[in-house]
């Protein structure tokens, strides 16, 4: 019985450590979001913009740019940040599955076959 109760001691720690990790994921996606949502209002900002010359932050300073070049830089960094998205939504589920999976060792019948594994 002291056995079985570590086992499903370990399964809940485990479970913890899922829960933990997929926090972090969501905390990253929302921070990502927040970019995206920048960079939105960034580009439609050089929509309205008529001049062929723009200004963009570079660390602590501005520097004159094309408003073509401040666009395509603004669109790559968009794209990267949706392919980053992506993956976390891919690692998210994944853990998600493992979370559900060992709710199932945890509950019901298939409790006693989980902690023999």
């Amino acid at each position: 019985m002291a056995e079985e109760s570590k086992q499903v001691q370990q399964l809940l720690n485990q479970a913890q450590l899922y829960q933990q990790q997929i926090q972090n994921i969501l905390a990253q996606k929302e921070t990502l979001n927040i970019q995206l949502i920048e960079i939105g209002k960034a580009l439609e900002e050089l929509e309205k913009t008529k001049e062929g010359e723009v200004y963009k932050i570079a660390g602590p300073i501005l520097i004159k740019s094309k408003k073509a070049d401040a666009k395509k830089d603004l669109k790559e960094k968009e794209d990267a940040i949706r392919t980053r998205l992506k993956t976390m939504e891919s690692g998210e589920k994944r853990i998600r599955e493992k979370i559900e999976d060992l709710r199932e060792k945890l509950s019901g019948p298939k409790k006693k076959q989980a902690i023999a594994e």
